[in-house]
């Protein structure tokens, strides 16, 4: 189990929920009800800066994508697939958190989740 180090808050377009040792940044839709989130970017960030990027669909969100792929005559309606996709069985910010969370705990986001490394200065 993660201890909370500080208040989830808005920083910006971004919603961070801070953890021990990392925090995952959200990037939901203006205005979007965190609870109903179902298509998402985010990052999980250790403290030391290094970072790993996705997106988390919920399965009825990939449903209503390939329904809309299909109906359009697109090629993807028959499959779907996104290179650091994560999918989840339930909406909302607080159940995408308990997942990553357990990826974290296991290590498992270094696998599922994209590397990108830290944020470098430019």
């Amino acid at each position: 189990m993660h201890r909370h180090t500080g208040a989830n808050m808005w920083d910006g377009p971004f919603y961070r929920v801070r953890r021990e040792g990392y925090e995952i940044c959200f990037v939901p839709d203006a205005g979007e009800d965190l609870d109903e989130v179902c298509n998402v970017d985010m990052w999980v960030i250790r403290d030391d800066g290094d970072r790993w990027s996705g997106t988390v669909f919920t399965l009825d969100e990939v449903h209503r994508i390939m329904d809309r792929q299909r109906r359009a005559g697109d090629p993807e309606g028959d499959y779907w697939w996104c290179w650091d996709g994560l999918i989840v069985r339930d909406a909302g910010v607080a159940s995408m958190t308990r997942v990553i969370d357990g990826l974290v705990a296991t290590g498992d986001h270094e696998t599922v989740l994209r590397h990108v490394g830290p944020e470098e200065d430019i």
